[in-house]
């Protein structure tokens, strides 16, 4: 495996993709993520960030030249700087099994970082005496979190991971990642439909819809004269715009009833035409 340079950029060049059935995944992405930046994918379910993500990681064979990661093709040199934590991980049946913590954490090289890992157990709130079989998705998603992070990485890719998170292991963990983006050379991209609190957090915006990119850029081109109290809710406000105009300019999904409607109550399984 080839580690990126000091200081690697994320780079995709007119990215295109075709799922084994022929059916188009993405098309002509084209991106510039800098070192340091923490990007946020926005977009409905369905716009293509977790098959983005996983091109990114290298788990997924990209055209040539289509994505360069601090010089190299991620999947070609198999990148052991670029981290991808999804959210399947937690149905591992080797996660539900009875094993403690401790035993996770040292499988994954914990004992090397000693200083991250126990960083980590204290920023997402571990028990050292958990028995994987014995908690919920939650302490299990917090544990993976731990494991995914212990080694530094150069760029991490999250897909959805902190939807088992309470609200204050979610805001730990978020600051945890900002603190390592202002205090090395690494990168962060964040696919999420949860943006509580997130206002200060992204440096960079991706808006994607069917496989596209229709937007992207540095929170300052979204954020130009916001006053600082209200961001979140700004944030929040440019989100919904923008996925209400997606879900019209989409239509219904094939195979909805174009004029039937339901009936109100008290003509359950009934339809008008």
């Amino acid at each position: 495996m080839t580690t990126p340079e000091a200081n690697p950029e994320v780079q995709v060049n007119g990215l295109s993709y075709k799922f084994p059935d022929g059916s188009i995944g993405l098309s002509g992405i084209s991106l510039n993520l800098p070192v340091g930046s923490r990007t946020l994918l926005i977009g409905a379910n369905g716009a293509g960030k977790s098959t983005l993500l996983r091109l990114l990681s290298g788990k997924r064979l990209a055209p040539s030249g289509a994505i360069v990661i601090g010089g190299v093709d991620p999947f070609k040199d198999g990148l052991e700087g670029v981290t991808y934590l999804g959210v399947e991980w937690v149905l591992n049946p080797i996660v539900r099994s009875d094993i403690d913590v401790p035993t996770l954490l040292a499988s994954v090289g914990g004992d090397h970082y000693p200083a991250r890992r126990d960083e980590l157990i204290d920023i997402l709130d571990i028990d050292l005496s958990w028995h994987m079989h014995a908690v919920s998705d939650g302490e299990r998603r917090r544990v993976q979190l731990a494991m995914g992070l212990v080694r530094p990485w150069n760029l991490l890719l999250l897909d959805e991971i902190t939807v088992d998170l309470d609200l204050l292991s979610r805001s730990n963990f978020l600051g945890f990642l900002k603190r390592e983006t202002e205090s090395r050379a690494c990168s962060i991209v964040y696919a999420t439909h949860i943006l509580d609190n997130l206002a200060r957090w992204p440096t960079h915006l991706v808006h994607m819809h069917l496989g596209t990119v229709r937007d992207w850029g540095a929170m300052e081109k979204f954020h130009v004269g916001m006053p600082q109290d209200s961001e979140n809710s700004q944030l929040g406000e440019l989100v919904l715009e923008w996925l209400k105009r997606d879900l019209k300019e989409r239509g219904p999904r094939p195979g909805r009833p174009g004029e039937g409607k339901i009936e109100p109550s008290g003509s359950v399984g009934r339809v008008s035409v």
